[in-house]
């Protein structure tokens, strides 16, 4: 008897989301079968059929670090992911870079990013942690990729905790801009506040 799938364990072999298996479905691109509960299973054999038919896998490797004077971080994120693709058997397509901040929607690497993924020009996108591509709503990202077929691929997952500094960074800024549109950018209150908040994180981290 064949082995049927549950659609968890088939997103995760074949690194989708589970709305884009729904729409798969739907859309005849994977076979399903139906319980008598009404829930859908996947045919391990579909799953089989998909992965061994399914072309190079393309990749993107994506680095990033908040400041210049973190450059050897860069390097050491490039040249992991670069040996963690061909271990993987993966296509570079290319790599990309940012020196900005998680929080900077603006940067040039992640652009060109979104560029690729809406251009359906990739299959996966490699970064060593979530931090990485943005500070806040990984997960909005990680569903926007997935409907076009593009999944993420983070390596360590979550920061290490020592690496603490770039998340004060951030979070002085989200504060300092808050401030700056509750009281004015120049208003004494503001400066104040942010003063307290920076004595306040260098304590906890002394």
């Amino acid at each position: 008897m064949e082995r049927l799938l549950r659609p968890k364990e088939a997103c995760q072999l074949l690194g989708i989301s589970y709305s884009t298996l729904l729409r798969w479905i739907r859309e005849g691109k994977i076979r399903a079968v139906t319980t008598e509960g009404g829930k859908y299973r996947i045919p391990y054999s579909e799953v089989k059929k998909y992965l061994e038919g399914r072309e190079e896998t393309r990749a993107v490797i994506y680095a990033r670090v908040s400041s210049t004077d973190q450059r050897e971080d860069l390097e050491r994120q490039i040249n992991y992911l670069t040996n963690y693709t061909m271990a993987k058997g993966y296509k570079v397509v290319e790599v990309l870079k940012d020196v900005a901040s998680g929080l900077n929607t603006q940067r040039k690497g992640l652009l060109k990013l979104f560029k690729l993924v809406e251009g359906r020009s990739i299959d996966v996108v490699l970064i060593t942690y979530k931090d990485r591509l943005t500070r806040f709503g990984f997960e909005y990202l990680e569903e926007f990729f997935s409907t076009m077929g593009v999944r993420i691929e983070v390596v360590f997952g979550e920061e290490p905790k020592e690496a603490t500094q770039e998340l004060v960074e951030d979070l002085i800024s989200i504060i300092t801009s808050f401030a700056g549109k509750i009281y004015g950018m120049r208003s004494h209150k503001k400066t104040l506040l942010v003063q307290g908040v920076k004595k306040l994180m260098g304590e906890l981290n002394g």
